[in-house]
């Protein structure tokens, strides 16, 4: 699985981060689509999670973050990973 994040920053709905994860079987996706509550889209083969956070809980507020950006998305990219390969465990 390879998760990458495409898009970032404000909408309608407040901060966001988007997800997109490729690497996936086509049962994963399902199981994914299935089960997770956020927003969701598969295209080809790549599922488009995205995530929406409060002002407090958005991980690219800091400046810390703005300073060290990629840092910080690799992290979340990595956070993601860990998050689906566990939620995929329960499979």
């Amino acid at each position: 699985m390879i998760v990458s994040i495409s898009d970032y920053g404000d909408d309608d709905n407040g901060k966001f981060i988007r997800y997109s994860v490729s690497g996936l079987s086509e049962s994963q996706l399902d199981y994914l689509k299935a089960n997770l509550d956020e927003e969701l889209a598969v295209n080809d083969d790549v599922l488009t999670l995205t995530m929406h956070f409060s002002e407090e809980l958005y991980p690219f507020q800091s400046d810390v973050a703005k300073i060290r950006l990629d840092d910080f998305i690799a992290r979340e990219e990595i956070e993601m990973n860990v998050f689906l390969s566990s939620f995929l465990e329960d499979m």
